[in-house]
């Protein structure tokens, strides 16, 4: 299965400069976990959840005089829509993060989730493991 299959297509987006209490009422007025992050309209970085829980609010800072330039997770860290979905996991674990923009040539088009990618593979994970298990205790 790929990305595109899997992703959500609708994205919160914000401006580099706007405040982390902007962001955040965004971020939950869509109820989702995260914003990407915009310069000049091009995807620059992502705010999650995790951000201005330890990085803002752990801390003591004030959402409204902290800028999301200065708490993202930047680089963005990007997986084509073409891409399967083990890809896109593998580049998950590979850089310890939950989510992963989902771009083509600067071109944003949505947000994948560990989460997503685990409803996605159920079925195919329990076909694996129901094979795994056959052959281990019908062949061993």
């Amino acid at each position: 299965m790929k990305v595109v299959d899997a992703m959500d297509e609708e994205i919160v987006t914000v401006d580099e400069g706007v405040s982390v209490a902007e962001a955040a009422a965004r971020i939950s007025e869509k109820g989702k976990g995260c914003a990407i992050v915009l310069s000049r309209c091009k995807p620059i970085g992502m705010l999650t959840e995790r951000d201005i829980t330890y990085k803002v609010v752990a801390k003591g800072l004030n959402p409204r005089k902290v800028r999301v330039s200065e708490v993202m997770s930047t680089p963005l860290v990007e997986v084509d829509p073409d891409a399967d979905l083990v890809t896109a996991a593998k580049i998950m674990d590979e850089h310890k993060i939950r989510r992963l923009a989902v771009v083509r040539k600067g071109i944003l088009y949505g947000v994948i989730s560990a989460l997503d990618i685990a409803r996605n593979l159920e079925g195919y994970v329990e076909t694996e493991v129901r094979k795994i298990l056959r052959y281990a205790f019908f062949m061993g």
